[in-house]
């Protein structure tokens, strides 16, 4: 069963007839050993043999074909040529410089116009059969033979453009022709910014792996991503447990808060013996209150840089002499009339009880 192969070239020249349409000749095969894409992607090296390609059969088969915009998703027949036809092969086919030859003329005006815009390669389509048959041609091994090679149409396609994979198989990246003094152009690989020279097998090969590369460096992108999503999720959960931890440190018990507040109510008791009911007691913690009871019986205390220790004891001192000698606030300006010694002594007394109260 034959299959169909598509090859490529490029326009070397072209001319405009009276009638506007354009003539041009071509190089469309010539002998080597070329890869060939199968359905499932693998490569598959295809020997071109001289006796095959110049044949009488394919020599014939080049002349009066169809000439297409691209190629069509099934073979030219006569049943489908007004679709699929802008033109028409010359009879004039045949063998230079070993490779095969033959002029055309295109007629359909759109095309015409696209290829004064640039689309100027030609790529044929041909029936073969793929023969199973390894060897060596020119020092390039093999392992299938394309033989009794009958092309179908000869389509002007974009610069690497592939043919449809239908029924039908695109290879027209296999081989090409330049259109400067006629020599074969290999196929080209950037590498950090420079091309370089390169069978087309192992450009595939190179362009296969490239694409896995991207391939698994996009799926690292994303899981950095997820990462990072986690990562955040994680310092926001521990921040969360840190605050309801410091809530829950900060949190007064029942008996805690009734405690607090018989607290403060005993010492705002004890502090208006002093202050008297017109003191505004609103706002004012318990170190500022202490220090007021303090300032009230020694017109000249300072508690600025004394530690709460100090006050705690002064405080206690103060509240001590009054359950002994009495006192109210509109008696004497200050219970500490004595020596500053005994003063000191009594706060430091009264500070190593709270001390040994606490231990």
């Amino acid at each position: 069963m034959k299959l169909q192969r598509f090859d490529r070239s490029l326009i070397n020249d072209y001319r405009e007839t009276p009638e506007g349409y354009l003539t041009v000749r071509v190089p469309i095969t010539r002998p080597g050993v070329f890869p060939y894409v199968r359905h499932d992607g693998t490569v598959q090296m295809e020997a071109k043999l001289p006796d095959e390609i110049f044949s009488d059969l394919t020599i014939r088969s080049a002349r009066s074909k169809p000439v297409t915009d691209n190629h069509p998703n099934e073979p030219v027949t006569l049943d489908n040529y007004s679709t699929y036809a802008k033109g028409m092969s010359h009879t004039d086919a045949k063998v230079e410089d070993l490779k095969l030859y033959v002029s055309l003329t295109i007629t359909d005006k759109a095309l015409i116009e696209k290829i004064y815009e640039g689309k100027r390669e030609i790529s044929i389509g041909f029936m073969s059969d793929i023969v199973a048959e390894s060897g060596t041609y020119n020092g390039q091994s093999y392992e299938y033979v394309q033989r009794n090679i009958e092309i179908n149409h000869i389509a002007i396609v974009d610069e690497g453009r592939a043919g449809p994979e239908v029924s039908i198989r695109s290879d027209s990246a296999a081989w090409q022709i330049e259109n400067e003094g006629g020599t074969s152009k290999m196929a080209t690989y950037k590498i950090d910014g420079k091309e370089y020279e390169v069978d087309p097998v192992v450009k595939a090969h190179m362009e296969a792996l490239q694409a896995k590369l991207d391939n698994a460096e996009t799926k690292a992108a994303q899981v950095d991503v997820v990462q990072g999503r986690h990562d955040a999720l994680e310092v926001k959960l521990q921040n969360t447990e840190k605050e309801l931890k410091e809530a829950k440190e900060k949190q007064l018990s029942g008996d805690e808060l009734d405690k607090k507040v018989e607290e403060r109510v005993g010492l705002i008791t004890t502090a208006k013996t002093f202050l008297g009911d017109s003191f505004d007691f609103t706002g004012k913690t318990e170190r500022e209150i202490k220090e007021a009871v303090i300032a009230k019986s020694k017109a000249e205390f300072k508690g600025d840089g004394k530690s709460d220790e100090y006050i705690n004891a002064f405080f206690d001192a103060t509240v001590e002499q009054v359950n002994t000698q009495g006192y109210s606030s509109t008696g004497a300006n200050s219970l500490f009339t004595g020596d500053a010694a005994g003063t000191t002594k009594d706060v430091e007394a009264m500070r190593a009880q709270r001390l040994s109260m606490r231990s």
